[in-house]
Order: structure tokens, then sequence, then C-alpha cells
């Protein structure tokens, strides 16, 4: 992970306990990382029903990957087309900049990742 950095070249910040590909916490992308699991993104009741509504339930437990299942308030670190996905139809959940892998802009532009900036 290191010399990871977010979307604005600086190093790349903690999003939350287990969370992302490699479940470590950051929002990096590892070369097995298919999904480009780069967004910090803080889930919402509306973005966790869109998900699961297209195949994705993020909200019920997988005991067999250790996953408890998502909540609103939940951070989390997302797949950068779904999060473009959910943008596309409104229901984008906003996002930590400062723990988004600057690898995101590789599929979502910095301008949309800023209109979801979380502030806290």
């Amino acid at each position: 992970m290191a010399n990871e950095t977010n979307v604005y070249g600086k190093p790349l910040q903690l999003c939350c306990g287990n969370t992302g590909f490699t479940r470590e916490g950051f929002c990096y992308v590892p070369t097995g990382d298919t999904g480009n699991h780069s967004i910090c993104a803080i889930m919402t009741d509306e973005f966790l029903a869109h998900s699961k509504s297209v195949g994705n339930d993020l909200i019920s437990p997988n005991p067999m990957y250790g996953f408890n299942g998502l909540n609103a308030g939940d951070r989390w670190c997302l797949c950068a087309i779904r999060w473009k996905q959910a943008l596309s139809v409104g229901a984008a959940p906003f996002v930590i900049l400062d723990a988004t892998n600057s690898k995101s802009l590789e599929i979502v532009s910095l301008s949309d990742l800023e209109t979801y900036r979380y502030i806290a």
C-alpha cells in the first residue's frame, strides 16, 4: 500500500476498519482487485436499496466471508463503477475524498466526487 494517494495526490487516509478489497480499512487497489474498490463511501439507505436492487446486496450478512452487512452511516470502500452507476440514477452516497484512492479517477470524474463530498 506504500505510496497510494487520494484524489488530490496526497497520502491515502484510512476509510474505516475492515473495509476494502483487502479488509485493511484503506481503499487501495491491489493488482487482483478488478472491481477497483477505491471510493470511500458513507452508506445511505437509498444507496443500499439501489445496490440490492441491481444484485449487489450489501445489507445482508454473509458469515462465510466475515461480512456483517452494512447499514446507513457505515463507511465502505466501494467499487468505482458501482458508485458511478448509483450516480446515474440519483442514488450515489457521499464520499470521503481524503480516503478515496486516486485510481477512482480512472472511472469517475473528480468534479462528480466533489459534488458528493462528505462534510462533517
